[in-house]
């Protein structure tokens, strides 16, 4: 895979910022599920009060996370409005190597990340693993589902995203129902995947799929032999889809619906077999440099001008009583392939190398 360039942005946030905007980026049993939620963020014990954040927070806050640059900086506008008096430092990438990055961090003892928000819940279950977040519990997670965040609130998801089959309809003009036309020899050449060694929806989806019994590592051993293509992140697969150099792609919900709206040839189509969902956590770091203004950071994006925001944007809100944009299914609309939390972490690494070794990618 390909190391994309690391970008660090810094913003100022004062008054005068006033922006509408919000979040963005792989998320029970072995089986599917039909209309019930994903257990993505596996609920913990210990539960601990949220300590109540001051009226004004200030400094420096540094957010790592692994939204599109536009969806990102839309987010910590919208923060602006509320907390004009703090300037927010960010850093954005795949989920995989804003991972990377961190570790190396922790690993030197100088974690700089106050704020994490990235893909999927076996990522932060890792993180809590190695004692590397801080519990905040948000009054604003009130309003969340239980199945979708840490009881300890170690994390808690921020919306729901579900990886959909896209389709170029200037292509393709009988569209299908199942994943399994990319093994179909109709797809043969024309299939294109986001890459689990660089996204973490991918790797998360990866792990769910290899356990459903009707998918299994077979069905990855039929995408090679149809010669699917493996490419970067999310953005890559369906910018290869809309401007037809491939015509089915395995990419996240709100991409391909923000593209059909925007006038590009493209279908979304939720397999009849269901579908992986993420929940793409935020959590705060232990030892946060600026815990204050993390914990009002977290309020933000879960409260309910947050999850507005958020929807604005074309995401499906995690908060309950918002509705999904026009185009996507919400969270109990959707059939949902899952798979255990703590399974999906352990054998992550195993999961990606093999990946790797069948498939080849960069």
């Amino acid at each position: 895979m390909n190391r994309i360039a690391l970008r660090k942005w810094t913003l100022s946030l004062f008054a005068a910022v006033s922006v509408i905007g919000l979040t963005a980026c792989g998320t029970s049993s072995s089986s599917p599920q039909a209309a019930t939620p994903s257990p993505e963020v596996a609920p913990q014990t210990n539960n601990q009060p949220a300590e109540p954040v001051p009226a004004k927070v200030e400094g420096t806050l540094s957010f790592y996370t692994s939204q599109p640059d536009a969806d990102a900086a839309a987010l910590i506008d919208g923060f602006a409005k509320k907390h004009p008096e703090v300037k927010v430092e960010l850093f954005r990438s795949g989920t995989e190597e804003v991972i990377s990055r961190l570790q190396a961090e922790a690993q030197a003892g100088q974690v700089k990340a106050d704020v994490l928000l990235v893909a999927d819940a076996p990522t932060f279950a890792s993180l809590k693993k190695q004692d590397l977040l801080m519990p905040y519990n948000s009054p604003e997670a009130e309003q969340i589902p239980a199945e979708l965040k840490d009881a300890d609130g170690s994390y808690t998801g921020t919306k729901v995203m579900a990886t959909v089959l896209a389709v170029n309809t200037q292509k393709v003009s009988t569209l299908p129902d199942s994943w399994k036309v990319l093994t179909a020899l109709e797809a043969a050449g024309k299939g294109v995947m986001p890459s689990p060694l660089y996204s973490g929806a991918a790797a998360y989806n990866l792990g769910v799929f290899t356990r459903q019994s009707e998918f299994g590592w077979n069905y990855f051993e039929g995408l090679k032999a149809n010669q699917m293509t493996v490419s970067k992140g999310n953005g890559a697969v369906l910018k290869s889809v809309a401007g037809g150099e491939k015509e089915y792609g395995i990419v996240v919900d709100y991409m391909v619906a923000r593209a059909k709206q925007e006038g590009s040839p493209v279908e979304l189509i939720y397999p009849s077999e269901g579908v992986p969902v993420i929940t793409e956590p935020i959590g705060i770091l232990k030892g946060a440099q600026n815990p204050d203004a993390a914990k009002a950071f977290v309020d933000f994006v879960l409260s309910e001008e947050g999850q507005k925001l958020a929807a604005d944007l074309g995401y499906t809100p995690i908060r309950k009583g918002i509705e999904a944009p026009e185009g996507l299914k919400s969270l109990e609309e959707i059939k949902v392939l899952s798979a255990d939390i703590a399974e999906l972490e352990a054998s992550r690494e195993a999961d990606k190398k093999k990946f790797g070794e069948m498939m080849g990618g960069n």
